[in-house]
């Protein structure tokens, strides 16, 4: 389980993935649900949880009450392209 502060250490690009990420492993533990019993179903719910948190700091940015990261103080390792971009912009 993540917790808020460390969510709020992330930039909004990474927030966004990890939403991404948290939604697909969502859809294929529905899929397993519907298909049989799943060995963790409380993981469904921490799962929307999670969602839950990432969108309402996503939202808190976007109406300026909580500022996030900047992407040059992320506490996560920058991807390939996130290197050659920033190279790029140099």
């Amino acid at each position: 389980m993540l917790k808020v502060a460390e969510l709020r250490d992330l930039t909004a690009e990474e927030l966004r993935q990890k939403k991404r990420d948290l939604e697909e492993e969502s859809f294929n533990l529905n899929m397993r649900k519907s298909l049989k019993a799943l060995d963790n179903p409380l993981r469904l719910r921490t799962l929307h949880r999670e969602m839950a948190r990432i969108n309402t700091i996503l939202h808190e940015d976007e109406l300026g009450i909580r500022k996030l990261a900047e992407a040059s103080t992320s506490i996560l390792p920058q991807s390939k392209t996130a290197k050659k971009a920033k190279g790029e912009e140099e």
